[in-house]
C-alpha cells in the first residue's frame, strides 16, 4: 500500500511503498555516520532557505525536502520558452502552493527580486556554454547559446550575499561537451564559479548504482564559498583535495566510492588558466586532444582542478523496475499494445543491418543493436527520456510483458516512481506531457541523500 507523509506545507502525497522503504533504510545507514545525530532530521529552527531554478515539477525540492523538513524552498523560477502551455509551473503551484513562485524568464528577473539564500539549486539545461563577449565595464559575461547558465551566473554576481552552498544537475556528456573542445563547457562553468568565489566538486552519478529503480547516470556539481566553513574548517585543515574526493568531500560522504579498479582508471591534476574568453576559445583546442580532461569525480579550488575516475561502492537496498508497478487491474487499457502493432515495436526494438536513403537519395549501410524487449522485471529501468509517452511503437518506450501474457507501456504514475516522485504528482497534465515531464526530470532520491549531507556539513559549520 501507498505511504503517505506531509510537505512543510501540510499538502498530503502518496509514496510507493518500496521507494518510502528504501529511503527509510538509506536515511538510517547515513544518518548512522559520525558527525551526523539522526536527531538533526527533527530540528525545526534552523532552517536552510532554498532557491530552485529551472524548478520543472520540484525535482530537488521534494529530494531536500524529505531530507530533512529544515530545508524550505522560498523562492522558485519556472518557464518553458516557446508555449503557452505551462504545465510544470501549473503543477509546481498545485503541489507546493505559489507563494514565492514565478513563472517568468529567468533572463528577465532581476537579481534584487531574489531573497536571500542559504542553498541554490537546479537542473539547468544542457547548452552550448561558449563565451560571446566579456563586457569588461559591467564584469557580466553573455553565452551565445547557453544563456541559462549565464543567468546562474549573473544571479551569483550580483547577489549581495551569496548562498553558501550550490546544488547542481546537469547530463552526464557535461563533461566532454562540445566535441570540437572536449571538456571546454565544463571548464566555463567551474572557472566562472571559482571567480565568484566557489569551491566546486562534481561526480557522475548513476541512480542504479545507488539502489534506485532507474539506471540514469547525470552530473551532480556541489559548491560552497572558498571562505566558508565547509572549505576552511572541513577541508584545507583536515583533508587533502584527494582525500576530498574519494572520502572525505560531500558527494563522496554522501555515495561511497572507489578509485577505478580496471585499466581505464585515470588521475589528472592542472590548472584553468585565462579568462573565459580565452578559455571558450583555446580549451582543448588542439586537434590532438580529443579526450577532455575532467572524469567522473574531481575538486577545484582557486581554479586547480584534481579529477580522476570511481566506481560505486554500495551495499544498501536496491528497487527494481518491477518493485515500482501499479497493480495490473488499474492499468488503463489505451497503455496496453494491439497484438497488430507487436511485430513493429519488435522491429524497432530489434537489431539492424540495412541499406537506407538520405533525403538526396545517396544510400548508406544503417546499424544498431538489439534492445530487451520487452524490458526486463528484476533490474532497474532504462533511463526514462522525453519521448516516452503516447502509443505509436517506439525503440525507447519501456514496455513490459504482464502476467496474462500482454505487453503494455508505463503509465504515468510508474514513470513518476522511477524518478522516485509521490504517485500522481504530475497529475493534470496529458499522459504524454506527465511522461515529457518526467524525462526532462532527476531521481529525487539522489537530491535526497545530497541533502541529507549538506544538512550535516551545515550544522559543522555553525557549531
Amino acid at each position: 500500500m501507498p505511504v503517505k507523509y506531509e510537505t512543510p506545507i501540510n499538502q498530503t502525497h502518496t509514496v510507493c511503498a518500496p521507494i518510502e522503504a528504501y529511503s527509510r533504510i538509506n536515511a538510517r545507514r547515513q544518518l548512522s555516520l559520525d558527525l551526523f545525530a539522526p536527531a538533526n532530521d527533527e530540528v525545526n529552527g534552523n532552517e536552510i532557505r532554498v532557491i530552485e531554478l529551472f524548478a520543472g515539477v520540484g525535482g530537488f525540492r521534494i529530494g531536500l525536502e524529505r531530507a530533512s523538513h529544515r530545508f524550505r524552498t522560498i523562492w522558485s523560477n519556472q518557464w518553458e520558452p516557446s508555449t503557452k502551455r505551462q504545465d510544470a509551473s501549473s503543477i509546481y503551484c498545485k503541489r507546493f502552493g505559489c507563494t514565492g513562485h514565478v513563472n517568468e524568464d529567468i533572463a528577465t528577473v532581476t537579481a534584487n527580486r531574489i531573497p536571500q539564500a542559504d542553498l541554490l539549486c537546479g537542473g539547468f539545461p544542457c547548452q552550448d556554454y561558449s563565451v560571446a563577449t566579456t563586457l569588461k565595464n559591467s564584469g557580466g559575461i553573455q553565452g551565445k547559446k547557453g544563456v541559462l547558465w549565464w543567468e546562474i551566473h549573473r544571479i551569483l554576481s550580483n547577489a549581495p550575499h551569496k548562498p553558501a552552498y550550490l546544488l547542481l544537475e546537469n547530463v552526464d556528456r557535461l563533461l566532454k561537451s562540445p566535441a570540437t573542445q572536449r571538456g571546454r563547457d565544463f571548464a566555463i562553468i567551474l572557472t566562472s564559479l571559482s571567480d565568484i568565489g566557489y569551491d566546486v566538486e562534481w561526480r557522475v552519478i548513476n541512480a542504479a548504482d545507488y539502489g534506485m529503480p532507474q539506471r540514469r547516470c547525470r552530473t551532480y556539481i556541489t559548491a560552497y564559498l572558498r571562505n566558508g566553513a565547509v572549505a576552511n574548517n572541513q577541508l584545507r585543515t583536515q583533508h587533502t583535495p584527494w582525500e576530498w574526493i574519494l572520502k572525505q568531500g560531500i558527494m563522496a560522504s554522501a555515495f561511497e566510492c572507489q578509485p577505478k579498479k580496471d585499466k581505464k582508471y585515470r588521475i589528472s591534476e592542472f590548472d584553468l588558466n585565462g579568462s573565459l574568453a580565452d578559455i571558450s576559445n583555446n580549451f582543448n583546442a588542439i586537434p590532438a586532444k580529443k579526450a577532455s580532461p575532467f572524469f567522473n569525480a574531481g575538486f577545484m579550488s582557486d581554479r586547480h582542478v584534481w579529477t580522476t575516475d570511481v566506481d560505486a561502492v554500495y551495499n544498501g537496498p536496491r528497487l527494481t523496475l518491477g518493485d515500482i508497478l501499479i497493480n495490473e487491474a488499474d492499468i488503463p487499457e489505451e497503455f496496453y499494445i494491439p497484438e497488430a502493432d507487436l511485430p513493429k515495436w519488435e522491429y524497432l526494438k530489434g537489431s539492424k543491418s540495412e541499406t537506407r536513403k538520405t533525403t538526396e537519395g545517396y544510400e548508406y549501410l544503417y546499424t544498431e543493436g538489439s534492445m530487451t524487449f520487452p524490458d526486463v522485471y528484476d533490474r532497474p529501468s532504462r533511463t526514462i527520456i522525453t519521448g516516452e509517452g503516447g502509443a505509436s511503437p517506439s525503440r525507447f518506450k519501456h514496455v513490459i510483458i504482464t502476467s496474462d501474457g500482454r505487453y503494455r507501456r508505463l503509465t504515468p504514475i510508474e514513470l513518476e516512481r522511477l524518478n522516485m516522485f509521490p504517485d500522481n504528482h504530475t497529475q493534470g497534465a496529458t499522459d504524454s506531457r506527465r511522461a515529457f515531464l518526467m524525462g526532462n526530470a532527476l531521481v529525487t532520491g539522489i537530491v535526497e541523500t545530497l541533502g541529507r549531507e549538506i544538512i550535516k556539513r551545515h550544522d559543522n559549520d555553525i557549531i
